[in-house]
């Protein structure tokens, strides 16, 4: 590609940044006042399935996030998946499983709680869940009251194998059920993508799957990276209050090495998904404690202005850089991920991440090393499987603030943006608008 044509590809995406992330929100989130941030916390679905989640289990689990950091760190949520549950009784009130919960979900959640921690429970849209325990089907309100009535914080809802529900609605009565209440309830939905639901989960729930569920790997089917994949171009349905969801993390589950860990923990926190640990944290190596404690990038995962991070470059053999926009002016977060098999150099510069120049300040994240000032662009190399993550920050255009596109703005206004007259801004709003 010649220089030209290679600045040219460099600014249409930095044009495809911005007009993503400074446009107004595509959809209003749900407004329980909950989750202004991705909610985080663990859940015993990837490392214990049914057969290895008992009342001990999550008792340990929860006093190992206490000691371990991880509370310090933001983890706030204890989350019992499936297999919790046995029957209802007479009057229809969903009971636990007396072997596996002994003293009841209320005990449990009150010692959860003892700990300044908050629990999770699990259910179904239909009337068995996806380990064919009860589900919720008609007992929709009676679930609720139950739920709040034992100190439940969080409750994720499945959808299992229910072909012939229409998801919104079915999910929506959760939702007025919770709201019922007189206690906080985050509302996670998960139906797998099904039927899109980002573009109305914002209005049903404070976060909605948009994947199947994710495997214990780098890039086999349903790993990670398979699903980094299906996250692109639902940025503007993320936001506080609202997240996309690609799923728990298998961060220490043994399926991935050190750097893979640490490039799909690193990817999350710039998805801004929820940060839901999915390991025994019980016996977790140092190595798994320090990624998922790392402060620095939980920052980025964390940062109140709630943007999804967007790919602005991508070499179409490995080597991809994912930006963020962050809410102090003039600070990126930048990612660069390599996904091939070799190492593989990457550079940015102030242009591309819609500053004044290219000058730019780097601070490497993972490192902990402020890298200092970069007046042209600034390079890494990647290892194979691994990430570099930068903050960096720059002189921010002042019409970043104010730009808003909208479907009444045309290409022939976009063209008067930014680098106005050239050709190739031309041709990017017609490729992208296609009414030029």
């Amino acid at each position: 590609m010649s220089t030209r044509g290679r600045e040219s590809f460099i600014y249409a995406w930095t044009f495809l940044f911005l007009a993503t992330w400074f446009s107004a929100p595509a959809v209003l989130a749900l407004e329980n006042g909950l989750a202004r941030t991705p909610p985080m916390g663990w859940n015993s679905w990837n490392a214990f399935g049914c057969t290895g989640l008992d009342e001990k289990l999550v008792v340990g689990i929860a006093e190992t996030m206490v000691s371990s950091g991880m509370k310090e760190a933001g983890y706030q949520y204890v989350n019992i998946d499936d297999c919790w549950q046995s029957h209802r009784d007479s009057q229809g009130i969903i009971q636990a499983d007396s072997t596996k919960f002994p003293h009841g979900i209320k005990w449990l959640a009150d010692y959860v709680h003892s700990l300044g921690l908050k629990i999770g429970l699990y259910t179904a849209v239909g009337q068995q869940t996806c380990a064919k325990r009860p589900g919720s089907y008609g007992y929709e309100e009676l679930d609720a009251r139950t739920y709040a009535n034992w100190g439940v914080d969080f409750l994720k809802v499945d959808w299992c194998t229910e072909e012939n529900f229409d998801p919104k609605l079915r999910f929506a009565a959760f939702r007025d059920a919770l709201a019922a209440v007189d206690r906080p309830i985050v509302l996670s939905i998960a139906n797998y993508g099904v039927q899109a639901p980002w573009t109305w989960g914002p209005e049903v729930a404070n976060m909605w799957r948009t994947t199947w569920d994710i495997a214990n790997c780098f890039d086999c089917d349903r790993g990670w990276t398979r699903l980094l994949d299906q996250q692109v171009g639902l940025e503007p349905f993320a936001g506080a209050g609202g997240w996309n969801d690609p799923d728990m993390l298998q961060v220490g589950n043994g399926g991935m090495n050190e750097s893979e860990d640490r490039a799909h923990f690193t990817m999350w926190s710039m998805l801004a998904a929820p940060l839901l640990a999915g390991n025994d944290l019980r016996s977790m190596s140092a190595a798994t404690r320090a990624t998922l404690t790392n402060k620095d990038v939980i920052a980025i995962n964390q940062d109140p202005a709630g943007r999804q991070a967007v790919k602005i470059w991508s070499d179409g053999a490995g080597l991809e850089i994912w930006t963020k926009v962050l809410q102090k002016s003039g600070e990126r977060a930048v990612a660069f991920l390599n996904r091939s098999s070799q190492a593989g150099r990457m550079q940015v510069d102030g242009r591309q991440l819609g500053f004044v120049s290219r000058d730019i300040q780097v601070e490497d994240l993972w490192r902990g090393q402020n890298l200092g000032v970069f007046k042209q662009s600034f390079t890494a190399t990647v290892a194979s499987h691994d990430v570099v993550l930068l903050k960096v920050r720059g002189e921010a255009l002042e019409v970043c603030s104010n730009f808003a596109p909208s479907p009444s703005f045309t290409c022939s206004e976009q063209a008067k943006w930014g680098k106005c007259g050239e050709d190739w801004m031309l041709d990017f709003c017609h490729q992208s608008c296609g009414r030029c």
